[in-house]
């Protein structure tokens, strides 16, 4: 570890190196595309990211040489140890130089952070929660990042894992043609259950945000509250889901299904941003926000994401609940079909969700990336000791 650092970001000039990190470690890869670094800066700041409201957080740059060489952060999500009561920490934003001195102890030191913060284990990467960008991606790496989805190089998996890391949880991304319709015989059982006219779908209304925003979470919270890591939002985090809601997508990139006049399962799009700023590198300024503002409204995007698709949970197994959520994709789908955008992402997936993997497969998507989910036990971190 010769000449090797790591200090805890403190100000302007320890932001910037943090947010230059990903800059040095992904030069010469032509998968990655820049994070906009206005966008990032807010993410990680007390002031702008309602994460802090209910956690704690500390970010670490490694330096040899005077340069920047990795980065990490540390934290403590109340609202998920209020939850799961595992006195467990998290790490994320980690990205390095293909050095295993620098992971090891850029893992080292946000493990002591946590350890000194009464944490007795660790998972990650997240960053900063299970709610925004999960896992480290450790198959996939020829593909560019979707929007709010991390991006890695093919050593970080095994520097990690040299580090006495092991796998928790795999998570999926699904690749989508929006331009292929519904196999016939999922066509036929969706028609059956909308002739009983007990299931209706409508998209988002911007008049009626509030509402609305109150009934996706509402089935959010029900769906979602059976999976594994599961965290709720808080009612900031919400407020500010609505706000950019309403100012990245149209009312069509979101849908409600409704059964027998109860909201029942929604699913949410969001244009894949990444596509339509790879070429601003990061950067907003002086003319780059007036391009990507023209390319989001002007045209329709090449691509979109699906980060969020819940069936209330009575309706799990059932040939309504299956109806449910056909109903709400194919319904986004032919949107983006109208408007001329045919691909689409779907992710994050549990690896062990079967029900939902095999109904994605059954309408076409094909698992083409994977983020790993890693653990490790922080007991024996203050000695010293790393034995896995």
């Amino acid at each position: 570890m010769t000449g090797l650092t790591v200090t805890p970001v403190t100000g302007k000039v320890g932001r910037q190196a943090f947010l230059k990190v990903p800059h040095l470690v992904f030069a010469g890869d032509p998968a990655w595309i820049a994070p906009l670094t206005l966008e990032r800066a807010q993410h990680i700041s007390e002031k702008h990211n309602p994460f802090f409201q209910h956690a704690s957080a500390q970010l670490f740059v490694a330096w040899r040489d005077g340069k920047p060489v990795g980065r990490i952060s540390a934290q403590v999500d109340e609202l998920r140890n209020e939850r799961h009561k595992d006195a467990t920490g998290m790490f994320g934003f980690l990205d390095a130089i293909d050095d295993p001195a620098v992971f090891r102890a850029l893992l080292e030191t946000a493990e002591n952070w946590l350890a000194a913060c009464g944490m007795t284990r660790v998972i990650g990467p997240f960053s900063f929660s299970i709610n925004e960008e999960t896992g480290l991606l450790i198959d996939g790496f020829d593909h560019p990042p979707a929007v709010m989805m991390g991006h890695a190089r093919r050593w970080y998996g095994p520097h990690v894992e040299a580090a006495g890391y092991a796998k928790v949880k795999d998570v999926l991304a699904y690749s989508f043609d929006n331009s292929k319709e519904l196999p016939r015989g999922l066509a036929g059982m969706l028609r059956k259950v909308e002739q009983t006219g007990e299931l209706k779908v409508r998209p988002l209304s911007k008049k009626n945000l509030a509402r609305d925003l109150a009934i996706l979470i509402d089935i959010f919270n029900d769906a979602w509250s059976g999976n594994w890591g599961f965290t709720p939002f808080s009612q900031a985090e919400i407020d500010k889901l609505g706000a950019d809601l309403k100012l990245l997508v149209d009312e069509g990139y979101i849908a409600f299904a409704e059964y027998k006049g109860e909201p029942a399962a929604m699913a949410v799009t969001l244009p894949d941003i990444n596509q339509a700023a790879k070429d601003l590198k990061g950067r907003l300024f002086p003319f780059g926000v007036f391009r990507l503002l023209a390319r989001l409204k002007l045209k329709a995007p090449q691509a979109v994401r699906m980060p969020l698709m819940g069936v209330r949970r009575k309706f799990h197994g059932t040939p309504v609940g299956s109806a449910l959520a056909i109903a709400v994709i194919d319904t986004i789908r032919r949107y983006h079909v109208a408007r001329g955008t045919t691909q689409a992402e779907l992710s994050w997936i549990l690896e062990d969700n079967l029900p939902m993997r095999r109904m994605i497969e059954a309408v076409g998507g094909v698992p083409y990336k994977t983020y790993r989910i890693y653990e490790r036990k922080l007991a024996a971190t203050a000695s010293g000791d790393r034995t896995a």
